[in-house]
């Protein structure tokens, strides 16, 4: 294969691959909406709905479904966002199959191929844990990983397009800058990483059990610096039975305060632990073309921040709530190209074996 097929192949894979990132931040949307209107069981089955492909809509199809789930009425209004977040993950799941089959046509021309076979094993995962989201109803640690899911999948591809475009704009691997004098920002920078997960965890676990709600003020959380009677041991406890239905949750009032004032704690350790290290890294920037990474960064913090904060004082109004979990999904992208772009600042001896492996996959 010439070097013009090959940069037509990587080019291709990186438009689908870019689409598929976009459509699944498109998905934790709308999987975010879905579970703030409170639809997360506006289908009882899964895949379909009430055993149709669609949501009941007539006289007739209504009466067969309320005959099928007498315990669960059709309730149109919450089918719709259900169903519509299923429609946008299964157009999601066939997307990321097809990245993967294309791989591993076009193996051959060096684009990558284990990364969309692991993301296309994960999607089966994830639907899994879609189709316990509803079986389990609501069972919060499956809500909570299911949401985990979603934002590793987003992850992978985002990594996955960085990859494609970069090898598109650089065939060769020339375009590396010297990382000598950032080199010891690395473990910093897994570690601002780390935090962010375990903050996009938190945030997971208060959706899951309905803990949003559980402090109205700010910064004081029911008009005190640390809440009387908080109980993290019911808060944070993983082995709630499965069988009840947990649609608004199951836990105590305190149990949910403890939820949501950890997260409020993580926020600030994220804040305090990221922003730092921006601004060192920033005084550090010359010659490292990592300005733009920065101010995504910076935006986005500074943009999740003051969303997190809205949602409190503004009582989660809808188009906030939303916001909020879109631009957590926006932090962990900005992050993830931050750590990778500081990868790719390499010696010159480590630039110059990139480029010949590069050319020997090429030729293979």
């Amino acid at each position: 294969m010439n070097l013009a097929d090959t940069h037509r192949c990587h080019r291709r894979m990186a438009r689908w691959a870019t689409l598929a990132a976009a459509l699944a931040v498109l998905v934790i949307v709308l999987g975010a909406w879905t579970r703030l209107v409170h639809a997360g069981l506006g289908c009882p089955d899964w895949p379909g709905c009430y055993g149709f492909l669609s949501v009941p809509q007539s006289d007739a199809h209504i009466a067969i479904a309320n005959a099928r789930f007498p315990d669960s009425p059709v309730d149109v209004a919450k089918g719709w966002p259900e169903m519509i977040h299923r429609y946008a993950a299964g157009s999601l799941g066939l997307l990321v199959f097809g990245l993967a089959a294309y791989a591993v046509r076009h193996r051959r021309a060096g684009v990558p191929v284990r990364l969309p076979l692991f993301i296309a094993g994960f999607i089966v995962l994830q639907a899994a844990f879609g189709m316990w989201t509803v079986t389990l109803k609501l069972w919060p640690q499956v809500v909570a990983l299911h949401l985990l899911g979603g934002f590793t999948t987003l992850s992978l591809l985002s990594l996955l397009s960085f990859r494609l475009w970069r090898r598109v704009r650089d065939p060769e691997g020339a375009g590396a800058a010297p990382g000598t004098r950032l080199a010891a920002a690395r473990p910093w920078l897994y570690g601002a990483l780390l935090l962010v997960i375990l903050q996009i965890a938190l945030g997971a676990w208060t959706a899951a059990n309905y803990a949003a709600v559980a402090c109205t003020d700010l910064p004081t959380c029911q008009g005190q610096w640390w809440p009387a009677g908080m109980d993290f041991r019911h808060g944070f406890d993983v082995t709630q039975q499965v069988g009840p239905n947990y649609l608004g949750g199951q836990l105590t009032a305190d149990g949910r305060v403890a939820i949501h004032v950890s997260h409020r704690l993580g926020a600030l350790l994220v804040l305090l632990y990221l922003g730092g290290l921006l601004v060192w890294l920033w005084r550090r920037r010359s010659d490292t073309g990592l300005e733009w990474p920065l101010f995504w960064v910076a935006g986005a913090l500074v943009a999740q921040v003051s969303l997190g904060m809205a949602n409190v004082l503004l009582h989660i109004p809808l188009a906030v709530a939303v916001a909020h979990n879109a631009m957590g999904a926006g932090l962990l992208v900005a992050v993830i190209h931050l750590v990778w772009r500081h990868h790719l600042m390499r010696s010159p001896r480590a630039v110059e074996a990139a480029r010949a492996t590069m050319q020997r996959e090429v030729t293979a």
